[in-house]
């Protein structure tokens, strides 16, 4: 059970590299993925046996490049083919493909596949949908979860988005392949760096059984951000964003028990959080600052930042805190940053004033797990057991995860003594 799991975590980690050269090889989507499927396929039957390669990326796209130029062969027995050299190996195949890869005109190319998700002739909600889809290989479950809508809609979104760039191959005004140029990258950015944080979020709101399996994606998405810096070094909400990945994260291994039960932040044991991770994160936003480009994610970050500085929940500076989401709020308005900002006014004036910011809220979301949640705990603190229980009853039934119902039960179990 462990070769296999250790097996599937390879895989996993290899996907990007490799889904992203078989793309640029053949520039097809569908192809692609399939030819990468099939690669998985064989290497689950090879790697027990023979022991994983030095190369796992290299290997899946030496062996996915190959299937696919067997399933261009059966589609099109009369087409040419292109040049022999293009595909050929000679010589060390899996040594030549990841000296390409290293030295590829993009630098690496996953980045290269996210900019070309990222397209600005694709909406933005297929955008951030597609790349996770394709560089992260997450279900369209958990896309459209990310997303709050159904698995329908968001099945529809991709095809729309896969269809869109197929028709690049036909000349037929499709999404280019060709990696963009400095100003277009700078213009993709912003989309790039969402679907990123989404993908962390994807691995970050994992909970119990599912949290080691769903780390990767956390981590994957840090690896991304920090390529990201490599390409653009001066931009200070790349900075930010790694810098808010990296202090959340940090706090990974004290989320939880032993159980999977959720461990709020007041109770964690701050003894394990990961120091070397928040000093990387702190480092990276003291440098963002110094650029005086404010942006949404150096904000968040600095939020991260004061709970990573504060020893003990009680040296918390909620004051600095609710200025923060103050600035969020102009930045970035959204219903569930004003949710969020609920929570520090319940610290700074009490839960009254806190549940008078959450109220109006109610209309916007009301579909949403800690929209509820939060207003019980207000609710109960406030005395007010009969409302308290409605709200979290209607918190289990949003739950996504087992953990959170778990959670939300405790409170309700407090309110029968």
């Amino acid at each position: 059970m462990d070769a296999a799991r250790s097996i599937g975590t390879t895989l996993t980690a290899a996907r990007p590299q490799a889904l992203a050269a078989l793309l640029r090889y053949f520039r097809d989507l569908d192809l692609a993925e399939e030819a990468f499927q099939e690669a998985c396929l064989r290497a689950l039957k090879s790697w027990p046996q023979n022991g994983p390669p030095r190369d796992p990326a290299a290997w899946l796209i030496f062996v996915g490049r190959n299937v696919a130029l067997d399933s261009v062969r059966r589609r099109a027995k009369q087409a040419e083919l292109p040049p022999e050299e293009v595909f050929s190996d000679t010589e060390d195949a899996e040594a030549e493909i990841a000296a390409r890869m290293d030295g590829a005109h993009y630098r690496d190319d996953v980045l290269r596949l996210l900019f070309i998700c990222c397209h600005p002739e694709l909406p933005a909600t297929q955008q951030i949908a597609l790349a996770l889809r394709i560089v992260s290989g997450l279900s369209v479950g958990q896309i459209a979860r990310a997303f709050l809508v159904s698995e329908a809609a968001m099945e529809q979104r991709l095809t729309r988005a896969k269809a869109r760039i197929a028709r690049a191959q036909s000349g037929e005004g499709g999404v280019p392949f060709e990696p963009p140029g400095p100003v277009e990258r700078a213009e993709r950015l912003g989309a790039v760096a969402a679907m990123l944080y989404l993908i962390f979020n994807e691995g970050y709101s994992a909970a119990g059984d599912q949290t080691a399996a769903r780390e990767p994606l956390c981590e994957e998405a840090i690896r991304l951000a920090r390529l990201l810096l490599r390409l653009f070094p001066a931009e200070p909400e790349i900075m930010g964003l790694a810098a808010l990945m990296l202090l959340q994260h940090a706090r990974a291994s004290a989320r939880f028990d032993a159980g999977g039960a959720v461990i709020l932040l007041d109770q964690q044991d701050r003894a394990l959080w990961n120091r070397a991770m928040i000093a990387e994160g702190l480092a990276l936003l003291e440098k963002a600052i110094r650029h005086r480009r404010p942006g949404a994610y150096q904000v968040q970050a600095a939020i991260a930042a004061l709970h990573a500085r504060a020893e003990t929940p009680e040296a918390t500076d909620w004051a600095q805190i609710d200025l923060l989401y103050g600035t969020l709020e102009i930045l970035q308005p959204s219903p569930v940053v004003t949710l969020n900002r609920a929570v520090v006014i319940s610290k700074l004036r009490g839960p009254e004033a806190a549940l008078a910011m959450v109220e109006p809220l109610g209309d916007r979301l009301g579909g949403y797990f800690h929209y509820h949640g939060l207003r019980g705990a207000l609710l109960m603190q406030l005395g007010r057991t009969r409302e308290a229980r409605e709200g979290f009853m209607t918190a289990i039934s949003l739950a996504t995860t087992p953990a959170e119902a778990a959670h939300i039960r405790g409170h309700l179990d407090g309110l029968k003594l």
